[in-house]
């Protein structure tokens, strides 16, 4: 059901307003990159997939050697889906999403433990759960920080209606915007977009099954850790789906409204943004590459800004990476969500950087950087024999 509130206080901004601010990488300081590389110590490519980051994050960044991302945050967007209560397609009631999001709040929340281990901050905001705000309790500051950018209470069941209108599309989807130019002018150096909804698994798979065109069974997976009845009944809400999302295919806005959910619009705007913004982006798992192959699909070109962090069990965040041509950096079969996986591989990036700019270049160490061999004498051996003795006089 939705707030009775329409009134928002931050600007509607539409897709096509961004993506004429979108550029590519700086081609040039992926070759300085490159370059340095090979003139480091060590054998050419003997660094493997890091080399491969230090190169992108140099494009990203438009510096060689790339500075180290030492202030990366993490925004979790929690948002409910109306599919997970009339439908049943989650292991967990819907009312887990209000108490993980206290869970984020209190910092006893795996996003919380893997943020500390890596030096990250958390942030998390209600676009879309389920509950009153009085559910919260909080104190007036925490709870308006938390609920700014609320944008409906709960998403509509995909199955069989629309999830938003497209008027709640477009602010939940300003929202990502704005929280994201939040971050960044804030110093982020790098973000992350986790999330927090019971069914969301369910949305994510319809938006992938019709970007990608995948038959629904090839796209849905055990979220929470459903049963073989629940999986069917998933698939069912799925298959559902993607036939009412089949005609918006060509508006993503559209397929956001109606099919998506208010958290999965807001962080394909968040996403965009930070590409526009050109800050570097790890995704996550199934939500925020699902949102990845929505954005990219407002703007061609955006997922050149996005790093893949690992590659989760769940089928739809696989099929999206390989649509986008993204290879993740780590495969640990993790599927909670949260931007968990994106932490675990967030000292990957860094010591990507960290290498590229500290590492002593052969010439600075003084170190050989390639074995000098003599080329063999191609006349082949003198088969002539010893010059003949002069005879005595």
């Amino acid at each position: 059901m939705t707030d009775m509130s329409t009134s928002r206080d931050w600007a509607m901004i539409a897709p096509a307003d961004l993506m004429g601010r979108l550029t590519d990488p700086d081609e040039e300081f992926r070759k300085q990159a490159a370059s340095r590389q090979a003139m480091l110590t060590k054998p050419a490519g003997a660094l493997g997939r890091l080399e491969d980051v230090s190169v992108w994050l140099s494009g990203v960044q438009g510096q060689c050697p790339p500075s180290t991302p030492n202030d990366a945050r993490v925004v979790v967007f929690a948002g409910d889906h109306g599919v997970a209560r009339t439908s049943g397609t989650s292991a967990y009631p819907p009312e887990v999403t209000a108490q993980m999001v206290l869970n984020f709040l209190a910092g006893g929340a795996a996003v919380n433990v893997l943020a500390r281990a890596a030096g990250a901050s958390v942030r998390v905001v209600d676009i879309s759960v389920d509950v009153d705000p009085s559910f919260y309790e909080l104190p007036a500051d925490t709870m308006a920080a938390l609920t700014r950018y609320r944008v409906r209470r709960g998403s509509g069941s995909l199955d069989r209606e629309d999830a938003l209108t497209r008027e709640e599309a477009v602010a939940a989807f300003s929202a990502g915007v704005a929280i994201a130019d939040e971050e960044i002018d804030g110093g982020a150096d790098l973000l992350i977009a986790g999330d927090m909804g019971i069914g969301n698994t369910t949305p994510a798979a319809v938006l992938v099954g019709l970007i990608t065109k995948t038959d629904p069974s090839l796209v849905v997976g055990r979220g929470t850790g459903i049963d073989d009845t629940t999986w069917m009944r998933k698939c069912a809400a799925v298959r559902d789906g993607m036939r009412r999302g089949r005609p918006h295919v060509g508006d993503p806005l559209g397929l956001l409204a109606a099919v998506g959910g208010a958290d999965l619009a807001a962080i394909s705007g968040f996403l965009l943004e930070a590409s526009v913004r050109r800050v570097p982006v790890l995704l996550d798992g199934i939500i925020s590459s699902t949102c990845a192959l929505v954005a990219n699909r407002m703007a061609y070109g955006a997922s050149e800004w996005w790093l893949a962090s690992h590659r989760s069990t769940e089928p739809a965040a696989v099929a999206a990476l390989n649509y986008l041509s993204l290879v993740p950096l780590l495969d640990l079969g993790m599927r909670l969500g949260e931007g968990t996986g994106a932490l675990t591989a967030l000292p990957l990036v860094r010591a990507a950087a960290d290498t590229l700019r500290e590492m002593a270049t052969f010439e600075q160490a003084a170190v050989s950087d390639r074995a000098t061999v003599s080329e063999p004498d191609e006349s082949g051996p003198d088969e002539s024999g010893p010059e003949p003795e002069s005879e005595p006089a």
